[in-house]
C-alpha cells in the first residue's frame, strides 16, 4: 500500500505545482493584456457611437460612414504581417507600447475630421497604427502557454471585446448625452478625445510591467522557468510548421484565412452597427442606447469563458466553433425579422453577440495549434490581416445597401450567411490537427 502512495503522491504534487505556476503567469500577464485590448477595441469601434451624431453634423452619407469604418482594415491588412514579424524579433514590450501610443494619437485626431477624405485618411492610419496588437498578443501567448491551456487564455484576453462594450457603451452614451457643445465641440469630438486617453495610460503600463520571454521573468523561479520551457518545447514539437516561410505556404493557413474572413463579417457587424440597430428598434436617447448595448456584451463575456473551459476540458475545438456560428447566423435572421420589437430584437442581438464573440475566440485555437515560432508570427498575422479584410467589405457594403434601399436588412442577412458558411468550413479542418 505504501508503494502505491509513493507512486501517486509525486504526480499529485506535480499537478498542483503545474497549476500554481500557470496561475501565477495568468495573474501577471492576462489582466494587463486584457486591458490593452479593451482600450484598443474601444478606439476601433467607438465610431459606431459617434455615427449617431457625426453623420448629421458633417453631412456624411451611410456609404461614406461604411467606407470610413471599413477602410481601417485596409491599413490593418497592409501592415499586419510586418508588424508581427517585428514583434517576434524585437519583443512584445516595446512593440505593443508603440502600437498603443500610435493609435491613441490617431484616434484622438478623428475629432478634427471635417470631410470624407479626412475621415478615410484618419481611419486608414488608425488601422496602420493598430496593426500587430491582436496577432502579436496571440503569438505572445504561445511563448507562455502550451496549446492545451491556450483556449482559456485566448478567451480571457478576448473578453476585452465584450468588456469594451460593457464599459464603452454606457461611457460613450454618457459622453454623447452630456458633452455636446462643451468648449464649442460636438459630443462626437469629445468621444474620440476622451476615449483615446486610456490607451496612453496602458502603453506606460506595458513598458513598466511586461516581459518579452519566460527567460526574462524574474518573478518566476529557475524551476518554474524550466517547467514552462519544457512544456512549450514539447508543444512546439507537435506543431506542423516552424520556419518563417511556412507561415505563408502552409495550406492549412489559407483555409484559416477563409474561415476567419467569414467570421469577422459578423464580428464587425456587431461592433460597428449594434448602436444603430438598437436605436432603430426604438431606443432614441444616446444614453439609453449605450446602456442597452452593454447587455449583449455582458452576456458574451460569460459565454466566452464558459465555452473556453468546455473546449479545453474536452480537447475539442471544431464543434465549439461551428455550433455557436450556426446559432449566431439564425439569431441575425431573428434580429432582422423583429427589428422593430425592442425586446425581441435585444434578445436576438444578445445571442448574436455571444455567438459571434465565442466563435472568434475559439477560432484562434486553430492556427496556434498548427504553427509555432517564426511560422506562427507570420501565419497568425496573415490569417488576421486577410480575414479582417471582411471588416472593410462588410461595413462598406452595408452602408451602400442602406443608402440604396433605406434599410440594413440585406446587409444583416449577408452577415448571417457569412457566419453560417464559416461554421461549415471549420468542419473541413482535420480534428487531429487542432483537437489537442
Amino acid at each position: 500500500m505504501s508503494s502505491i502512495k509513493d507512486f501517486a503522491h509525486p504526480s499529485v504534487v506535480d499537478l498542483t505545482e503545474e497549476e500554481r505556476v500557470y496561475s501565477k503567469i495568468t495573474w501577471r500577464l492576462i489582466p494587463l493584456l486584457f486591458m490593452c485590448y479593451v482600450v484598443a477595441y474601444l478606439d476601433r469601434v467607438n465610431v459606431g457611437f459617434a455615427k449617431l451624431q457625426m453623420l448629421r453634423n458633417l453631412g456624411f452619407s451611410e456609404t461614406v460612414y461604411g467606407l470610413g469604418a471599413g477602410i481601417f482594415f485596409v491599413g490593418y491588412f497592409v501592415f499586419e504581417v510586418p508588424s508581427n514579424i517585428i514583434l517576434h524579433k524585437v519583443g512584445a514590450r516595446v512593440w505593443i507600447a508603440r502600437v498603443m501610443i500610435s493609435w491613441a494619437v490617431i484616434s484622438a485626431a478623428t475629432m478634427v475630421v471635417t470631410t470624407p477624405t479626412m475621415f478615410y485618411l484618419v481611419r486608414f492610419l488608425l488601422g496602420v497604427a493598430e496593426a500587430g496588437l491582436f496577432p502579436g498578443v496571440i503569438l505572445y501567448l504561445t511563448y507562455w502557454y502550451p496549446s492545451a491551456r491556450r483556449s482559456k487564455m485566448i478567451a480571457l484576453f478576448m473578453t476585452g471585446i465584450p468588456v469594451a462594450g460593457v464599459i464603452g457603451g454606457p461611457v460613450s452614451g454618457w459622453i454623447m448625452h452630456t458633452m455636446d457643445g462643451r468648449n464649442g465641440w460636438a459630443a462626437w469630438q469629445w468621444l474620440f478625445l476622451i476615449e483615446a486617453i486610456p490607451s496612453i495610460v496602458m502603453a506606460i503600463a506595458v513598458l513598466a510591467c511586461l516581459q518579452d520571454r519566460v527567460s526574462d521573468a524574474k518573478w518566476l523561479t529557475d524551476d518554474e522557468r524550466k517547467r514552462i520551457a519544457r512544456d512549450i518545447a514539447h508543444d512546439q514539437a507537435q506543431a506542423q510548421s516552424h520556419k518563417l516561410r511556412d507561415g505563408f505556404t502552409n495550406p492549412h493557413m489559407w483555409m484559416m484565412c477563409g474561415i476567419y474572413f467569414f467570421f469577422a463579417v459578423g464580428l464587425y457587424g456587431v461592433g460597428f452597427f449594434l448602436p444603430t440597430l438598437i436605436k432603430n428598434s426604438g431606443a432614441i436617447d444616446p444614453l439609453v442606447v449605450g446602456l442597452l448595448s452593454m447587455l449583449p456584451y455582458a452576456a458574451a463575456t460569460i459565454a466566452m469563458i464558459l465555452v473556453s473551459r468546455s473546449s479545453d476540458a474536452r480537447r475539442e475545438r471544431r464543434w465549439h466553433i461551428t455550433l455557436p456560428a450556426w446559432l449566431g447566423a439564425l439569431s441575425w435572421v431573428v434580429a432582422v425579422e423583429f427589428s422593430h420589437n425592442l425586446i425581441v430584437a435585444m434578445i436576438a442581438l444578445t445571442v448574436v453577440t455571444c455567438c459571434v464573440i465565442v466563435t472568434i475566440s475559439q477560432f484562434w485555437c486553430l492556427p496556434t495549434a498548427v504553427l509555432s515560432g517564426a511560422a506562427a508570427a507570420a501565419g497568425i498575422a496573415v490569417v488576421n490581416s486577410l480575414g479582417n479584410l471582411s471588416g472593410f467589405l462588410g461595413p462598406f457594403f452595408i452602408g451602400w445597401i442602406s443608402d440604396k434601399t433605406h434599410s440594413t436588412d440585406i446587409g444583416l442577412y449577408l452577415m448571417a450567411a457569412s457566419i453560417f458558411i464559416g461554421g461549415v468550413l471549420v468542419l473541413f479542418v482535420k480534428k487531429q490537427l487542432v483537437n489537442r
